[in-house]
């Protein structure tokens, strides 16, 4: 096919591979929801196992960026020592 269009076997892969661009926007409001539904707990290592098991794939750098976006800061626990 590539000899035909005449094209480069490197150029057509690369093409195939990059055309899929996903919108952060669309991720937006399930991070929040997942954020929410645990009660402001989940941090962005949590909210990524989470969304994998949906089959949802995003990046923990794209999870922090929207997280820093709409202001979610996860609650800290502190082991307490008495």
């Amino acid at each position: 096919m590539c000899q035909i269009l005449k094209i480069a076997t490197s150029q057509y892969y690369y093409q195939t591979n990059n055309c899929f661009k996903y919108d952060v926007n669309n991720y937006e409001e399930e991070v929040i929801s997942t954020f929410n539904k645990s009660r402001k707990i989940y941090g962005v290592r949590k909210i990524k196992a989470f969304l994998m098991r949906k089959d949802m794939i995003l990046s923990r750098q794209k999870i922090r960026f929207l997280m820093i976006k709409n202001n979610l800061v996860s609650k800290i626990h502190r082991i307490k020592i008495s």
